[in-house]
Protein backbone atom coordinates (compact mmCIF):
# COMPACT_ATOMS: atom_id res chain seq x y z
CA UNK A 1 0.00 0.00 0.00
CA UNK A 2 3.11 2.40 -0.81
CA UNK A 3 0.90 4.90 -3.88
CA UNK A 4 -0.24 6.79 -0.63
CA UNK A 5 0.43 5.97 2.82
CA UNK A 6 -2.67 5.48 5.04
CA UNK A 7 -2.39 7.02 8.78
CA UNK A 8 -2.99 4.02 11.39
CA UNK A 9 -3.56 6.94 14.08
CA UNK A 10 -4.74 9.63 13.69
CA UNK A 11 -7.82 8.03 11.98
CA UNK A 12 -8.10 8.75 8.02
CA UNK A 13 -11.85 8.67 7.04
CA UNK A 14 -12.18 7.82 3.68
CA UNK A 15 -12.87 10.57 1.91
CA UNK A 16 -17.10 10.46 0.84
CA UNK A 17 -18.23 8.00 3.31
CA UNK A 18 -20.69 9.62 5.43
CA UNK A 19 -20.10 10.22 9.26
CA UNK A 20 -22.57 9.02 12.45
CA UNK A 21 -23.06 11.77 14.72
CA UNK A 22 -22.90 11.51 18.15
CA UNK A 23 -26.14 11.37 18.98
CA UNK A 24 -27.01 8.35 16.55
CA UNK A 25 -24.26 5.79 17.85
CA UNK A 26 -25.44 3.08 19.67
CA UNK A 27 -23.77 0.56 22.47
CA UNK A 28 -21.89 -2.41 20.79
CA UNK A 29 -22.57 -5.86 21.80
CA UNK A 30 -19.16 -7.83 20.85
CA UNK A 31 -18.20 -9.48 23.22
CA UNK A 32 -15.65 -12.30 23.56
CA UNK A 33 -15.84 -15.14 25.54
CA UNK A 34 -13.56 -15.99 28.68
CA UNK A 35 -13.67 -18.19 31.61
CA UNK A 36 -13.97 -17.73 35.40
CA UNK A 37 -11.74 -19.19 38.38
CA UNK A 38 -14.50 -21.99 38.99
CA UNK A 39 -14.69 -23.12 35.04
CA UNK A 40 -17.67 -21.26 33.90
CA UNK A 41 -17.72 -19.39 30.57
CA UNK A 42 -18.85 -16.06 30.30
CA UNK A 43 -19.09 -13.39 27.79
CA UNK A 44 -17.77 -9.84 27.95
CA UNK A 45 -17.30 -7.16 25.65
CA UNK A 46 -14.68 -7.09 23.25
CA UNK A 47 -11.29 -5.93 23.93
CA UNK A 48 -9.72 -3.00 21.81
CA UNK A 49 -6.47 -5.84 21.62
CA UNK A 50 -8.95 -8.80 20.36
CA UNK A 51 -11.08 -6.20 17.85
CA UNK A 52 -7.86 -5.71 16.19
CA UNK A 53 -6.99 -9.30 16.22
CA UNK A 54 -10.38 -10.12 14.69
CA UNK A 55 -9.99 -7.44 11.71
CA UNK A 56 -6.04 -8.87 10.94
CA UNK A 57 -7.83 -12.70 10.97
CA UNK A 58 -10.36 -12.06 8.67
CA UNK A 59 -8.04 -10.45 6.12
CA UNK A 60 -5.89 -13.04 6.27
CA UNK A 61 -8.71 -15.06 5.54
CA UNK A 62 -8.69 -13.37 2.59
CA UNK A 63 -5.44 -13.66 1.46
CA UNK A 64 -4.55 -10.31 2.27
CA UNK A 65 -0.86 -10.25 4.04
CA UNK A 66 0.05 -8.09 7.22
CA UNK A 67 2.18 -5.41 4.80
CA UNK A 68 -1.15 -5.07 2.58
CA UNK A 69 -3.57 -3.96 5.70
CA UNK A 70 -3.86 -0.91 7.60
CA UNK A 71 -6.25 -0.35 10.25
CA UNK A 72 -6.97 3.69 11.02
CA UNK A 73 -7.96 5.07 14.60
CA UNK A 74 -7.28 7.97 16.89
CA UNK A 75 -6.09 5.15 19.35
CA UNK A 76 -2.67 5.35 20.71
CA UNK A 77 -0.16 2.70 19.00
CA UNK A 78 2.56 0.44 20.77
CA UNK A 79 5.87 -0.35 19.31
CA UNK A 80 4.47 -2.36 17.06
CA UNK A 81 2.28 -0.38 15.26
CA UNK A 82 -0.81 -2.03 16.36
CA UNK A 83 -3.42 0.01 18.62
CA UNK A 84 -2.70 -0.33 22.23
CA UNK A 85 -5.23 -1.82 24.98
CA UNK A 86 -6.26 0.24 28.13
CA UNK A 87 -6.62 3.65 26.85
CA UNK A 88 -9.75 6.07 27.50
CA UNK A 89 -12.17 6.37 24.38
CA UNK A 90 -10.88 8.56 21.57
CA UNK A 91 -12.66 12.00 20.60
CA UNK A 92 -13.72 10.07 17.95
CA UNK A 93 -14.68 6.60 17.87
CA UNK A 94 -14.49 5.68 14.01
CA UNK A 95 -12.61 2.86 12.76
CA UNK A 96 -11.21 2.80 9.08
CA UNK A 97 -10.04 -0.26 7.03
CA UNK A 98 -7.61 -0.10 3.95
CA UNK A 99 -6.38 -3.24 2.51
CA UNK A 100 -5.13 -4.30 -1.05
CA UNK A 101 -6.98 -6.83 -3.22
CA UNK A 102 -5.06 -7.83 -5.94
CA UNK A 103 -4.30 -4.46 -7.65
CA UNK A 104 -7.00 -2.71 -5.52
CA UNK A 105 -6.67 -0.67 -2.67
CA UNK A 106 -10.10 -1.42 -0.56
CA UNK A 107 -11.44 0.58 2.29
CA UNK A 108 -14.40 0.01 4.69
CA UNK A 109 -15.50 2.08 7.70
CA UNK A 110 -17.65 2.33 10.72
CA UNK A 111 -18.52 5.01 13.36
CA UNK A 112 -22.15 3.76 14.24
CA UNK A 113 -20.88 2.43 18.14
CA UNK A 114 -19.95 4.60 21.12
CA UNK A 115 -16.51 2.47 21.81
CA UNK A 116 -13.40 2.63 19.05
CA UNK A 117 -13.13 -1.45 19.90
CA UNK A 118 -16.44 -2.20 18.92
CA UNK A 119 -16.72 -0.10 15.37
CA UNK A 120 -13.35 -2.52 14.45
CA UNK A 121 -15.38 -5.54 15.80
CA UNK A 122 -17.97 -4.39 13.44
CA UNK A 123 -15.11 -4.25 10.39
CA UNK A 124 -14.61 -7.62 11.36
CA UNK A 125 -17.66 -9.05 11.15
CA UNK A 126 -19.01 -7.16 8.19
CA UNK A 127 -15.73 -8.88 6.06
CA UNK A 128 -16.62 -12.04 7.92
CA UNK A 129 -20.04 -12.24 6.86
CA UNK A 130 -19.00 -11.11 3.57
CA UNK A 131 -16.56 -13.81 3.67
CA UNK A 132 -20.10 -16.03 3.85
CA UNK A 133 -21.76 -15.01 0.40
CA UNK A 134 -18.20 -16.46 -1.25
CA UNK A 135 -18.47 -19.48 0.49
CA UNK A 136 -22.48 -20.10 -0.78
CA UNK A 137 -21.34 -19.46 -4.23
CA UNK A 138 -21.46 -15.51 -4.55
CA UNK A 139 -18.35 -15.04 -5.65
CA UNK A 140 -19.72 -12.26 -8.03
CA UNK A 141 -21.88 -10.82 -6.02
CA UNK A 142 -18.92 -10.77 -3.91
CA UNK A 143 -16.92 -9.18 -6.28
CA UNK A 144 -19.55 -6.59 -6.67
CA UNK A 145 -19.98 -5.76 -3.06
CA UNK A 146 -16.51 -4.99 -2.40
CA UNK A 147 -16.30 -3.06 -5.65
CA UNK A 148 -18.55 -0.59 -3.49
CA UNK A 149 -15.37 -0.50 -1.07
CA UNK A 150 -12.86 0.74 -3.63
CA UNK A 151 -10.63 3.35 -1.75
CA UNK A 152 -10.87 7.11 -2.81
CA UNK A 153 -7.73 9.51 -2.18
CA UNK A 154 -6.86 9.58 1.74
CA UNK A 155 -8.18 12.35 3.71
CA UNK A 156 -5.99 15.25 4.75
CA UNK A 157 -4.53 13.91 8.42
CA UNK A 158 -3.39 15.50 11.47
CA UNK A 159 0.20 16.14 9.51
CA UNK A 160 -1.29 18.03 6.75
CA UNK A 161 -3.77 20.20 8.90
CA UNK A 162 -4.08 23.55 9.87
CA UNK A 163 -2.47 25.08 13.14
CA UNK A 164 -4.69 24.98 16.11
CA UNK A 165 -4.55 28.61 16.50
CA UNK A 166 -6.04 28.68 12.82
CA UNK A 167 -8.48 26.77 13.24
CA UNK A 168 -9.96 28.03 16.62
CA UNK A 169 -9.86 31.41 15.71
CA UNK A 170 -7.14 32.52 18.55
CA UNK A 171 -4.71 34.55 16.16
CA UNK A 172 -1.33 33.84 15.80
CA UNK A 173 0.05 35.21 19.43
CA UNK A 174 1.90 33.44 21.75
CA UNK A 175 0.11 34.69 24.96
CA UNK A 176 -3.28 32.29 25.14
CA UNK A 177 -4.02 31.02 28.03
CA UNK A 178 -6.00 27.72 28.74
CA UNK A 179 -9.61 29.57 29.52
CA UNK A 180 -9.29 31.57 26.62
CA UNK A 181 -8.64 28.68 24.04
CA UNK A 182 -11.60 26.79 25.95
CA UNK A 183 -13.60 29.67 24.94
CA UNK A 184 -13.06 29.81 21.50
CA UNK A 185 -13.18 25.85 21.93
CA UNK A 186 -16.85 25.65 23.15
CA UNK A 187 -18.05 28.17 20.72
CA UNK A 188 -16.97 26.41 17.65
CA UNK A 189 -18.02 23.34 18.65
CA UNK A 190 -21.24 24.33 19.50
CA UNK A 191 -21.62 26.12 15.85
CA UNK A 192 -20.20 23.35 14.52
CA UNK A 193 -22.01 20.43 16.39
CA UNK A 194 -23.29 17.56 13.77
CA UNK A 195 -26.70 17.72 15.45
CA UNK A 196 -27.40 21.32 14.76
CA UNK A 197 -28.45 22.96 11.63
CA UNK A 198 -25.86 23.59 9.48
CA UNK A 199 -23.46 21.29 11.59
CA UNK A 200 -20.70 19.72 9.59
CA UNK A 201 -18.51 16.77 10.78
CA UNK A 202 -15.69 17.31 9.40
CA UNK A 203 -14.95 20.78 10.67
CA UNK A 204 -16.62 19.84 14.46
CA UNK A 205 -13.73 16.97 14.26
CA UNK A 206 -11.05 19.52 13.04
CA UNK A 207 -12.17 21.58 16.42
CA UNK A 208 -11.84 19.53 18.47
CA UNK A 209 -8.34 18.40 17.05
CA UNK A 210 -7.02 21.87 17.42
CA UNK A 211 -8.50 21.77 20.81
CA UNK A 212 -6.25 18.73 21.98
CA UNK A 213 -2.75 19.92 20.06
CA UNK A 214 -3.73 23.71 21.73
CA UNK A 215 -4.00 21.78 25.54
CA UNK A 216 -1.19 19.59 24.82
CA UNK A 217 1.08 22.32 23.84
CA UNK A 218 0.02 24.79 26.47
CA UNK A 219 0.22 22.43 29.23
CA UNK A 220 3.72 21.48 27.97
CA UNK A 221 5.07 24.80 27.82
Amino acid sequence: MNDKPISASPLSWPVGWRRTPPAHQVHGRFASTGTTATGYRHAQDITISQAVQRVRQELRRMGVSEDDMVLSTNLRLRLDGLPASGQPQPYDVGAALYWRDGGNRRCMAIDRYTKVEMNIAALAATIEAMRAIERHGGAVVLERAFTGFTALPAPITASMARPWREVLEVGLLDHHTEASVREAYLRLRSKFHPDKPGGEMAKFNEVQRAYEEAMKELRDA
